[in-house]
């Protein structure tokens, strides 16, 4: 079980954060909702250990991976490289099998300035769920791509959650995102950012 309870958070004397207190059972997906600028990336570095300068107290398991907006990757180490130095007890056949889960087999040792955008969110994934993470924080990963590969890269991630099946934190602006990949939607509103007036099933109508 995942608990987030954030009492405020400041940067200098602005308070960006209200109280915020939320769980993510195992196996459940969350999203948080939100407009641009409210501070959901900011409740994503806090619940991911990342900002340690909060009010307040978060518990998450010690295995988790994180999928930020851009792919993050390490322009000079080949596609294959990229999993087994973040994973380094993971074989190499193990990792071309995640690749291929992933839908780049065939990219093993090309580097990651040779594939598209959308190759290189996928090797993102890849990483992301090459050590079966316990939870995987996800910041808006579908941003920037065209409607059709993000919609590919949305049924992907569903695929890999559900045979993984750790705890999920998605975080977007996106509501059809939200719908699509979450049991569970959280909306962030106001200033400071709280929590909305109540929690929105995934399957409810916006």
């Amino acid at each position: 079980m995942i608990r987030i309870d954030v009492t405020s958070k400041h940067y200098g004397e602005s308070q960006v954060l209200g109280p915020i207190a939320f769980e993510i059972a195992k196996g459940e997906t969350v999203a948080v909702l939100g407009p641009s600028g409210i501070g959901k990336s900011t409740l994503l570095r806090i619940v991911a250990g990342i900002d340690t300068r909060f009010e307040g107290t978060v518990q998450r398991p010690a295995r988790m991976a994180i999928v930020f907006q851009e792919p993050t990757l390490l322009p000079w180490r080949s596609v294959i490289q990229n999993l087994t130095l973040v994973h380094p007890d993971l074989s190499r056949d193990a990792a071309r099998e995640m690749l291929a889960k992933v839908g780049i087999g065939d990219k093993a040792d090309l580097f990651p300035g040779q594939l598209s955008l959308g190759q290189q969110r996928r090797l993102a994934l890849a990483r992301a769920f090459a050590g079966n993470p316990d939870f995987l924080i996800m910041d808006e990963p579908f941003v920037s791509l065209d409607a059709a590969t993000a919609q590919t890269m949305l049924d992907l991630t569903k695929t890999l959650i559900r045979d993984v099946g750790p705890a999920t934190l998605f975080v977007t602006h996106a509501r059809n995102e939200a719908e699509a990949l979450s049991a569970r939607i959280l909306e962030l509103r106001g200033t400071p950012a709280t929590l909305g007036p109540h929690l929105i099933s995934a399957k409810e109508k916006p």
